[in-house]
């Protein structure tokens, strides 16, 4: 038989207890502040990298508003000709957006003008994505039917939309319908293409898979070919945002009937060499609301991908 414990010996275990526990504390507090360091230097090292990806459009911009200063005072002597056919950026802001809310001159009539624009582009947007991920769908069902739908996809990406607006009008009408239509007819074909290729590139050991389990066409559509799909299918989407912005500013151009838009208002500035710098104002809200769309779109993409596929996470 064993000796009973004697109390120094009790003791001096109780002690190495409490040193081993003294240092695996020590050892997790190391490992904590390993973290925290990691982590403040992932940190520091992304903001140095947003600061730093700042700079070359940074420059780019000064150096593009210096060619535009050049430009426009060495082609134009008289100051009266250069604001009525390319005025310098400061004057734009001076005659196309301030005052900032009056009622009839600067930022506040863009803006009113902009508010059919940006429906119409949303609707149309929301349209195309309908459409064009159906007829994905479809065509990937089938070879037949990719045969039958693909060419005049093609098509509709092809017409030159001027020369069918007539016919448009005849069709649609003067107003928010037509309006759509032509948003559709230019957004809808990079969401097309870009499905039908995200679904078809699914990969062929994950189908064999599905098939060994006898899983339904449908339930492969969702399960597999859908995510595989969505990189491709956002980046469609990116694309068509942009074609949307176009695509209602186009129609603001030629169908003026109801709601007029941000085209309207550009281009009965553009016949006035007096409103040329509202023109030039008008533009610049167009192009800074088809940039936010493409961020907006760029944002959910991350967000919907950068969890499982490598162009959503951050390097």
């Amino acid at each position: 038989m064993n000796p009973p414990p004697t109390e120094v010996g009790v003791l001096g275990d109780v002690e190495g207890i409490g040193m081993r526990a003294e240092a695996d504390a020590m050892l997790v507090e190391d490992f904590n502040a390993g973290d925290r360091l990691v982590e403040e230097h992932t940190t520091k090292k992304r903001k140095g990298e947003k600061v730093i990806n700042f700079i070359p459009p940074a420059i780019t911009f000064a150096v593009f508003l210096g060619v535009w200063y050049a430009y426009s005072g060495l082609k134009y002597d008289i100051a009266a000709q250069r604001i009525n056919t390319l005025p310098f950026p400061h004057e734009i802001w001076k005659k196309g957006f301030l005052p900032l809310w009056d009622d009839t001159n600067g930022l506040r009539p863009i803006l009113e003008y902009m508010w059919p624009t940006l429906k119409v582009t949303l609707i149309g947007l929301a349209i195309s994505i309908v459409l064009g991920i159906s007829f994905a769908v479809l065509m990937n069902f089938s070879k037949h039917l990719e045969r039958a739908f693909f060419p005049y996809a093609v098509v509709l990406q092809t017409v030159p939309i001027l020369a069918i607006t007539p016919l448009l009008t005849q069709l649609f009408g003067y107003e928010m319908g037509v309006r759509l239509v032509v948003t559709v007819l230019i957004a809808i074909f990079p969401i097309i293409t870009n499905t039908l290729f995200g679904l078809q590139s699914t990969d062929r050991l994950h189908h064999d898979l599905f098939t060994l389990n006898h899983v339904n066409r449908w339930t492969r559509l969702w399960k597999l070919e859908l995510p595989s799909a969505l990189p491709a299918l956002m980046a469609g989407v990116r694309i068509a945002s942009g074609g949307a912005v176009i695509g209602s500013i186009v129609a603001d151009f030629f169908f003026t009937q109801g709601d007029k838009g941000i085209g309207y208002y550009i281009r009965t500035r553009q016949q006035k060499a007096a409103q040329r710098p509202e023109m030039f104002a008008g533009t610049i809200m167009a192009t800074l609301f088809g940039i936010v769309m493409f961020l907006i779109v760029g944002w959910v993409t991350n967000r919907a991908i950068r969890s499982w596929h490598d162009s959503g996470r951050k390097r």
